[in-house]
């Protein structure tokens, strides 16, 4: 489940168009693209099933590189970042979202005039149903 959850991520992230300014989405760092790009930096599962239906907890990690003179200037950037992860739908052919929850970010400056931010989610999802 966790994978069909990063993989529905991915495509929920890429198809907003307020994001047109980040030049990638990936599910891993890219290799070779320029800043600003998004990705799942990391993610990982528990089990959180019941009786009747298998379930998932999946924490997951999305890192946005960018170009920023200021701390502050992604900000905007990043909250909308944040409510489109919690607007993720519900239904989705392999999983059924129960909840999701934003937990802690984390910012840092790089080199070359490059920032990036890290921000962490939990996410619960039941097994769709048959």
């Amino acid at each position: 489940m966790e994978n069909l959850l990063r993989a529905a991520l991915i495509d929920w992230l890429r198809a907003d168009p307020d994001f047109a300014s980040i030049n990638t989405i990936e599910e891993e760092a890219p290799l070779g693209a320029s800043a600003p790009w998004l990705a799942i930096a990391a993610s990982g599962s528990v089990d959180w099933g019941c009786k009747d239906r298998a379930g998932r907890e999946v924490r997951v990690a999305l890192e946005l590189e960018s170009r920023a003179d200021g701390p502050g200037d992604d900000a905007g950037l990043l909250a909308a970042i944040e409510r489109r992860v919690i607007d993720l739908p519900i239904f989705d052919p392999g999983f059924e979202v129960a909840s999701i929850r934003f937990l802690r970010s984390r910012s840092e400056r790089r080199e070359a005039n490059l920032r990036g931010a890290l921000l962490e989610f939990r996410i619960r999802i039941f097994a769709s149903l048959p």
